[in-house]
């Protein structure tokens, strides 16, 4: 052996090597899943605008046609929320109703008029009367809702669920403003949460479904007071499962004065209900928190 020889002596143990080679198979694993999150993110934000604007023009010459006065269709729900999902949420328009014919009407009747306005101008669409408003169901795939409001002297007011009454005056821009500021607040992160855990809870069997308002209003409550902010997707949907699963036992107040609170389809506090979706949230933290491949994910959104 010549005097420049020798052996190369590792400088690390055969436990510390194999250790680093797990950490980094876990980080380009993370790097995976989070690319796969957000082509995932670019089919739920295809929303054709153009077909979705034709669709609306018709409906509102449809419902304007016999009335005096004017109406307005005005984006709400996903929509105005920046919260829409291709195929997952509807197109949710409120539809104003400015000193006209039906001004005076009762929710039912207005519901009534709507549902044979669209009929009489499309009839081979489908149409359907809801407790709360009216949805069509175009054959281009896009459902439309159309929730009828009243204009008073102080706002607008909508039908009340069971009552055919009209509600307080509602305050839905109050919201929309909330959300936006918390999904800010947490370097905007949080609406696309909201988008992919649509998917994931349109997985779920329909008695664990919770409302697309719903999800909105415990993510606002989740990350409000966030003092560690989601570097990812991901991060966002594992914070927003650890904190659902005790708060969805509690009802959520509702801001925009539609009702008394987001959820009241859940019951009162510690309800059936609300006690099986806590334990539904409960395995659906451990799947994700467990989840280390894309087919893993794939499985928990359904693909």
């Amino acid at each position: 052996m010549g005097s420049g020889g020798g052996w190369n002596v590792p400088t690390k143990s055969l436990s510390a090597l194999l250790k680093d080679q797990a950490i980094q198979q876990q980080k380009e694993n993370e790097r995976a899943i989070n690319d796969y999150l957000k082509s995932l993110l670019s089919e739920l934000n295809n929303r054709d605008t153009e077909q979705v604007q034709r669709h609306l023009n018709t409906l509102q010459r449809a419902i304007e046609k016999e009335v005096d006065g004017t109406v307005d269709l005005l984006f709400g729900g996903s929509i105005s929320k920046h919260t829409y999902a291709q195929g997952l949420s509807d197109v949710d328009m409120l539809v104003r109703i400015n000193n006209s014919d039906l001004a005076n009407a009762k929710p039912q009747d207005v519901l009534d008029y709507f549902v044979n306005q669209i009929k009489n101008r499309l009839p081979k669409t489908e149409v359907k009367k809801g407790d709360l408003a009216v949805t069509v169901k175009f054959r281009s795939g896009y459902e439309v809702q159309l929730l009828p409001s009243i204009k008073t002297a102080t706002g607008y007011k909508i039908a009340k669920p069971s009552i055919n009454e009209w509600s307080n005056v509602i305050k839905p821009k109050k919201f929309a403003e909330k959300l936006s500021k918390v999904n800010q607040s947490n370097g905007g992160k949080v609406i696309p949460m909201i988008k992919l855990f649509k998917s994931i809870n349109d997985q779920f069997p329909k008695k664990n479904r919770l409302s697309g308002y719903h999800i909105e209003s415990l993510a606002i409550e989740a990350f409000k007071n966030n003092q560690t902010f989601p570097k990812t997707v991901k991060e966002a949907i594992q914070k927003f499962c650890l904190h659902s699963r005790s708060a969805v036992l509690s009802p959520i107040k509702d801001s925009t004065g539609q009702s008394l609170h987001v959820d009241d389809y859940l019951g009162g506090k510690d309800s059936i209900s609300r006690k099986r979706i806590s334990i539904n949230f409960r395995i659906l933290e451990k799947k994700i928190n467990n989840a280390s491949s894309i087919n893993e994910w794939k499985d928990i959104l359904g693909k």
